[in-house]
């Protein structure tokens, strides 16, 4: 589903010291990797569905670092996985199933799957964008596995699957490509208001005052002399996009004009994707996730729902907040034709304290 980079891999040589724990059938494990802007997460995963061994990391950024050592920066993570397992060094399991952001461009599917295959920890490797990794996650086990996600964490993305296994997908490479949304745009867009009030340029706004109160500030110049300078981290700006969600709950026209234009992203991406797939006319549905959207703000997730509702109709929405490597574990099942019981076990693993079948609304709450 969406995965459009496979390829086998050489076996290793028999005096090889790897291993997983003989529990695992290590020719039909799976080595699940989804790895996001902010953070990665890896699992283990056993034929009957059992999460061996998991581990977490930070963001994956080949764009930043090269491929070789984006992937690289796996490697501690896949070797804690596998000692959980019962295994000593990396595993050689039967399938790394591999949603990875910043896989946008087909060209970048190919370097990173063959960077991975090289890696030998899996027979085959199969790579796709971390959007499919949360479609996956968000439909059924059974049927075919037709709908859209949309993914806004830091940035924004949508994937797409259709009938006879049709994808629809966008670059979501950044403004070049049309993008807007997401934590860094929206708190990039809080700060452009807040400056622009503070001096007299635009409309008043409580960002204004808001924001540079975030860091302990009082204007909106002593935030923009701290993020210049670097007295500031820049990753810190990530703390402004709660901020612009609490002053539009207040009722500021400014920044609930901003969580309307996220709004409107979201359901634009959905709803092209839909008609892209000839799925406008039937009930279809659209996964919601991303840390932006799974945090479920009633403006934005109200406003996503209203226009959905207008555009396209027969669209589900649904939110997911299991971690997306669950969807590239379910992935890596799919291949292997796991049985119904790995599916179910899978998914209660990962499912959030308030769902346990699957970590996803079901169609009617949501």
């Amino acid at each position: 589903m969406g995965l459009t980079q496979s390829v086998s891999t050489p076996s290793p040589s028999p005096s090889s010291s790897s291993s997983t724990s003989s529990a695992a059938a290590p020719e039909r494990s799976v080595l699940a990797i989804d790895a996001g802007n902010s953070k990665t997460d890896v699992a283990l995963v056993g034929p009957d569905g059992s999460v061996l061994g998991a581990a977490r990391g930070g963001g994956f950024q080949p764009p930043v670092v090269g491929a070789e050592a984006a992937v690289g920066s796996l490697a501690p993570l896949v070797e804690d996985a596998a000692r959980q397992a019962g295994g000593s060094g990396p595993p050689r399991v039967g399938h790394i199933s591999a949603c990875l952001a910043n896989a946008d461009l087909p060209s970048e599917e190919e370097e990173l799957t063959g960077v991975l295959a090289d890696r030998g920890w899996g027979a085959t490797v199969t790579v796709a964008n971390d959007t499919f990794a949360l479609l996956r996650a968000g439909v059924a086990d059974d049927g075919e596995p037709t709908g859209v996600s949309v993914v806004c964490g830091a940035g924004i993305n949508c994937a797409g699957i259709g009938h006879g296994g049709r994808v629809a997908r966008f670059p979501a490479i950044g403004r070049i490509s049309g993008d807007w949304g997401g934590g860094g745009y929206l708190s990039e867009e809080a700060l452009w208001w807040a400056a622009r009030a503070e001096d007299g340029r635009g409309e008043p706004t409580e960002l204004a005052r808001a924001l540079p109160a975030q860091f302990g500030l009082t204007t909106m110049y002593e935030l923009i002399e701290a993020l210049h300078l670097g007295r500031l981290d820049a990753a810190r700006r990530h703390e402004l996009t709660p901020v612009l969600f609490a002053v539009a709950d207040a009722g500021d026209e400014i920044a609930r004009a901003i969580v309307d234009r996220q709004a409107e992203e979201v359901v634009t991406m959905a709803t092209v994707a839909l008609g892209r797939l000839d799925l406008l006319g039937e009930e279809t549905p659209v996964v919601l996730g991303g840390g932006v959207l799974a945090a479920r703000h009633p403006l934005l997730d109200d406003r996503i729902r209203e226009l959905l509702a207008e555009r396209a109709p027969k669209a589900e929405p649904r939110v997911v907040t299991a971690p997306p490597v669950l969807g590239a574990a379910l992935l890596g099942l799919d291949r292997a034709s796991a049985p119904e019981a790995a599916y179910t076990r899978l998914r209660a693993h990962y499912a959030p304290a308030d769902d346990a079948e699957s970590g996803t609304e079901s169609p009617s709450e949501a």
